[in-house]
């Protein structure tokens, strides 16, 4: 029950912000003049920074330097009755802290391919089919006061969703609600101990009563679940433009109604053609994904599956091209 009150209130949130006018059909005032196919690319590059120093400050301090690297990238083709939109972001972030060594802060490499039919140019209705692919590009980990634990690394995990569906909206660059009644969800644990130890949800190591490895864990997880998508973009006012994207997904096939979650609110605010502050909050929930916490004896338990939150604000350079 908690479950569907949280998804409930989720999409009220997310159509709530939907302006009227994109779900209406278009009139003959702002049809557009078909002119052909075309091609359209942008690349967007960003640096975030900050930086803390002490010296001989009364109140204490720890001297720290962090810095954002964001660069996103996309090729779209528009044809009368045909839509194809592909996208590609990375995004890494580190710190470095006096007394500890440098870690990394942010970590995120995607791509996604989107191709969108449209039955005739009075309808805001798209048969489409996607693909999206999630991963990070270099190891994760916890850190503790003396020891630091793995978590992630190169496809581990890895996600991989492609299927078909029914997409609405009236321009699906700036806003779109996507159904798809079936699609494949493969999941990725490339990393040998990762899989051993079932994270992510793959089945993990057999072991036998020394401890030794009687059959490897899995690397691969495959499901087949629903996945219902809205996205849109928006100017709140001017300088300031917000940009917002939700996913939903349940597996058929394992614990139907277990809903995972991926939930980002990103707002931009322009400074000038080349300074920009950006302020991002991300929310994920995934049944597979179990966290292992620490007892007070030292030893390690698996507490479940938790709502996972990422938040950043900064202040850098950008550029358009």
């Amino acid at each position: 029950m908690k479950y569907i009150s949280f998804i409930s209130a989720l999409l009220f949130f997310n159509l709530s912000f939907a302006q009227p006018s994109f779900l209406f059909r278009p009139t003959d005032d702002d049809e557009e003049v078909f002119t052909g196919p075309s091609w359209e690319t942008t690349n967007k590059a960003s640096v975030y920074l900050s930086q803390v120093s002490f010296v001989n400050w009364n109140a204490g301090g720890t001297n720290s330097i962090s810095g954002l690297m964001s660069y996103q990238t996309s090729a779209n083709y528009t044809d009368k009755y045909y839509t194809w939109k592909n996208d590609a972001s990375l995004k890494l972030g580190m710190t470095d802290q006096q007394g500890s060594s440098l870690q990394k802060s942010d970590d995120i490499f995607s791509l996604s391919s989107n191709f969108s039919y449209q039955s005739d140019d009075k309808s805001n209705w798209f048969y489409s089919a996607k693909l999206t692919f999630n991963t990070q590009l270099f190891n994760g980990y916890t850190y503790s006061s003396d020891s630091r634990t793995l978590i992630s690394s190169f496809l581990a995990p890895g996600y991989l969703y492609f299927g078909g569906g029914m997409e609405y909206g009236k321009n699906v660059d700036k806003m779109s609600i996507y159904f798809s009644p079936v699609t494949l969800k493969t999941t990725f644990v490339l990393e040998e101990d990762l899989a051993n130890a079932g994270s992510y949800g793959v089945d993990p190591a057999v072991y036998d009563d020394d401890g030794n490895i009687i059959s490897e864990g899995e690397r691969i997880r495959s499901e087949v679940g629903i996945l219902i998508t809205n996205s849109y973009e928006m100017a709140v006012m001017k300088n300031v433009n917000l940009k917002n994207q939700v996913s939903l997904y349940s597996d058929y096939l394992n614990n139907f109604g277990n809903v995972d979650v991926d939930w980002s609110l990103d707002f931009d605010f322009k400074v000038n053609d080349y300074i920009k502050a950006s302020f991002g909050s991300q929310i994920k929930y995934d049944d597979d994904v179990k966290t292992v916490v620490e007892t007070d004896d030292g030893e390690t338990a698996e507490a479940g599956a938790k709502v996972q939150w990422r938040q950043f604000l900064g202040v850098g350079f950008a550029v358009d091209f």
